[in-house]
C-alpha cells in the first residue's frame, strides 16, 4: 500500500477486473443560485452490484432536487445480463434500447470522478471488511465530471479522505466535501454557491451478487 502515489480518476476504476462487489455512491449539493440567492439543492444516490462470470450489473437510482432537471422525484432499476439491459421506472419496463443501456450502465466514476493524483498518509484501517491505507490529496488533484467552474468561479475549501486496498487496487472509500462558488452542477444551466457533498464506499469485493431480470419486466 505504500507507493509514492496512487492514481485514480474515476473511483471505480479497475474494478471489473474483480469477480463480484456493490458500491454506493452519494453526490449532494446544498446552497443558493448564485444569481438570485435563492436555496436550491440536489442529490443523487446510486447502489450498483456486479457479478463477472455472469457479466451482469445492477443499478438502483434515486434523484432529488430541481438541479437534476426534474420537478419530482425520480427512481429507477437498470440491469444488464451480458446485452440484454433493462431499465424500470415506475411501473413500466423498458427491454433494451439506448436508455435501459445507458441506465445499466451507470458508474460512480461518471458521477463523482476521483482523485488525479494521491500521497500516502501513513494511515491504515480495515474499511467495509478490507485492508485499506488512507492518501491524501489537494482540491486541485481532483476530477469532478459533474462540478463545472464558472468564469470566475472557484472552489474555496475541499476537505477528503481516500482510502485504497492494494490488494484488490481498488478504491474503498472516497470522501470528498466542497464549497464552491459560481459553479455548474449536474450540467444544469443555472450556477450555483454551496456545498458540495460526495460520498463512495465499497462493499462485498470478492462476492458475485446473484442478478437477475428485475421485477415487471
Amino acid at each position: 500500500g505504500f507507493r509514492e502515489s496512487v492514481s485514480f480518476a474515476e473511483v471505480d476504476a479497475r474494478l471489473t477486473e474483480l469477480p463480484g462487489w456493490r458500491y454506493i455512491v452519494t453526490l449532494g449539493f446544498d446552497g443558493v443560485f448564485t444569481a438570485d440567492g435563492q436555496p436550491t439543492s440536489a442529490t443523487a444516490r446510486a447502489e450498483v452490484w456486479f457479478n463477472q462470470l455472469g457479466a451482469a450489473r445492477r443499478v438502483l437510482v434515486e434523484v432529488t432536487g430541481e438541479l437534476i432537471g426534474t420537478e419530482d422525484d425520480m427512481a429507477f432499476e437498470a440491469v444488464r445480463l451480458g446485452p440484454d439491459a433493462f431499465l424500470v421506472r415506475g411501473d413500466t419496463c423498458l427491454n433494451g434500447g439506448p436508455d435501459a443501456a445507458s441506465a445499466a450502465d451507470l458508474r460512480a466514476g461518471r458521477l463523482v470522478g476521483g482523485v488525479l493524483k494521491a500521497v500516502p498518509t501513513g494511515r491504515r484501517a480495515t474499511l467495509n471488511g478490507l485492508e485499506a491505507w488512507e492518501y491524501s490529496f489537494s482540491a486541485q488533484d481532483l476530477n469532478l465530471p459533474s462540478v463545472r467552474l464558472e468564469p470566475g468561479g472557484r472552489i474555496n475549501a475541499a476537505s477528503g479522505e481516500l482510502w485504497v486496498a492494494p490488494a484488490h487496487n481498488a478504491v474503498v472509500r472516497f470522501y470528498v466535501n466542497l464549497n464552491v462558488e459560481n459553479a455548474v452542477i449536474f450540467d444544469r444551466e443555472l450556477p450555483v454557491s454551496g456545498q458540495v457533498i460526495l460520498r463512495y464506499d465499497l462493499h462485498d469485493v470478492g462476492t458475485a451478487a446473484n442478478i437477475a431480470v428485475p421485477f415487471g419486466c
